[in-house]
This record gives structure tokens, C-alpha cells and sequence, in this order.
């Protein structure tokens, strides 16, 4: 890169960097930036950045993929119920092991010092309830989070580490629940009153025809969502991860985005380029 090509890009992140300094960014980080060695590095390098830059990062993460790769070594099968995973016994467990141990502890590993690994079952960070849906489907240890408590999130972000913290959460009796990580990654955001919430995908946002990434909806006023959802625009997986992000957004968190974690530096080109990345969700002014 030349120097004024260098000189550019610092100058047109300055403004973004005062906007942040000192405010809370939550990062959800899943998809195929999990899996992809080179992504998960540059992913874990921007988080670093922004740290040191003087953002207070949390980041929360899920990990599907590896939970599905331990679940077919043990030869039990995954089962999904309107994007939730169904978790049985088995499940739980290696849902405890796989995303409190393996995956948690390689992400922190590669924080260069600054990550610290959690999950909800931590102090009791996320307490939780049996979760079960409207139509009164039961999806076996699957949480509602019914409380986040913060203190823990804050005391390592306001001494400069980033919280890491896999989406498991705990009941009253010690029971552990599974939690969708886009929902725990919503409600931490909400109870930290974070200034942006950013939550990472394996696509390159919310797409008119899921099958061309040229329909990207760059950005969608919240009180179109319903409409989307039944046009099964937003459909899958992805329902769980827009209600999180509209409800973060009617709860008072400013900023929430769609970005797509499979380009890399992704994070940074959202937080401090004028070119952003993915989806922006924003809600109409009053």
C-alpha cells in the first residue's frame, strides 16, 4: 500500500475511531469464519484492534459446525426445530464441552493475551429457563434467558480484556441450557447497552433471492421485518438472529449490522471505513 493510500484510509477511519473510543461494541462471531483458519485470525486480530483502540469488545460466540462434528463422531444426530437445535441429554453435554471448552479456549488463545474465556453459566452471568416455543414445541435443554448479569462483562472490559462467552446458560437448580448465540449475543448487548452490536454470518447479509448475493438489502427498517419473514426472505436460521437484532434495537442498543464473515477484516471495514459491510438494521424515527 502507498503512503497516501495509507494516509487515506487512516484519515477516513479517524471520525469512526472518535465515535468509538470508550463504547461498548458486542460481536457475535459464528459461521464460516469459525472454521476458515485464515478468517478466524483476522477476525480475532481486528477484535485485538479494536481493543486497543480503546472500544470495550465482548464477544459471544456459538460454534454449530464443531458441535455438529462431535455429534456425528458419537454417531447421535442433530436435529434443528425453526433454526433452534433440538438438546437432548447427549447434546447438552457436548454442547457444554465443545463450546465452553474447545472452541472458547481456541478463540481466547488467538486474542494474543487480551481474550478471557466464559460462558453464561459463569457467575451466573445468564440465568435462564426452560425455553418453550409458541406453539408449545419443547426443544429439550434449550434456554430463555431471563436475566443477563453484567458485572463480570464490565469489570474485564473496563480493565482492558475482551470477554469471551460461550452461549451456554444456567437455571435456578444448576440445570445448563443451550442458548442460540445470536439470542445471547442480542440480550448481552441490550443489558451492556451497547453503542453497535455486530453479528458476523456466512453470507454476505440479508439477500431478496438467498441464492444471489447481488440482492443484498443493504439496509431494513424494522418494521418491515415481519413482512420479510413471511415472503421467507428472512427465513432458517436467520430468524432467530434478526428477532435478537430488532429487539436489541427497540431496547436501546444504537447500532446493529449483518456482516459477512467470510471477507476478511470484515470487522473493521464495518466499524471504520466508509464502505461498511452486510446489513444494517436501524429503526424509523419518531
Amino acid at each position: 500500500m502507498k503512503n497516501v493510500e495509507m494516509a487515506k484510509l487512516f484519515s477516513e477511519a479517524t471520525p469512526y475511531i472518535q465515535k468509538y473510543h470508550g463504547k461498548t461494541m458486542v460481536v457475535k462471531y459464528g459461521g464460516n469464519a469459525m472454521i476458515n483458519e485464515e478468517l478466524k485470525s483476522a477476525v480475532m486480530n481486528d477484535l485485538v484492534t479494536l481493543c486497543l483502540l480503546g472500544v470495550r469488545v465482548c464477544l459471544v460466540h456459538g460454534g454449530g459446525p464443531a458441535i455438529n462434528e462431535m455429534l456425528e463422531k458419537i454417531g447421535h444426530e442433530s436435529k434443528f426445530i425453526n433454526g433452534l437445535r433440538y438438546t437432548d441429554e447427549v447434546t447438552i453435554k457436548v454442547v457444554q464441552q465443545v463450546l465452553a471448552g474447545q472452541v472458547n479456549k481456541d478463540l481466547v488463545a488467538r486474542l494474543k493475551g487480551k481474550g478471557v474465556g466464559l460462558c453464561g453459566m459463569d457467575g451466573q452471568m445468564m440465568h435462564c429457563t426452560k425455553k418453550i416455543t409458541n406453539d408449545g414445541t419443547d426443544l429439550g435443554y434449550v434456554g430463555f434467558i431471563e436475566q443477563v448479569d453484567t458485572d463480570l462483562i464490565n469489570d474485564l472490559m473496563d480493565k482492558g480484556y475482551i470477554p469471551v462467552i460461550a452461549s451456554v446458560g444456567l437455571g435456578d437448580d444448576g440445570t445448563a441450557y443451550n442458548l442460540n448465540a445470536d439470542t445471547a449475543a442480542a440480550e448481552i448487548a441490550i443489558a451492556l447497552q451497547a453503542e453497535k452490536f455486530v453479528s458476523m454470518t456466512d453470507i454476505a447479509g440479508i439477500l431478496m433471492d438467498k441464492n444471489d448475493e447481488s440482492t443484498l438489502i443493504s439496509s431494513i427498517e424494522i418494521g418491515k421485518v415481519p413482512e420479510l419473514m413471511e415472503k421467507g426472505i428472512i427465513a432458517g436460521g436467520m430468524i432467530p438472529k434478526v428477532k435478537g437484532m430488532v429487539n436489541a434495537i427497540n431496547q436501546g442498543v444504537h447500532e446493529v449490522s449483518i456482516i459477512d464473515g467470510r471477507v476478511l477484516h470484515s470487522v473493521l471495514l464495518e466499524n471504520f471505513s466508509d464502505q461498511g459491510s452486510g446489513t444494517l438494521l436501524y429503526k424509523k424515527a419518531e
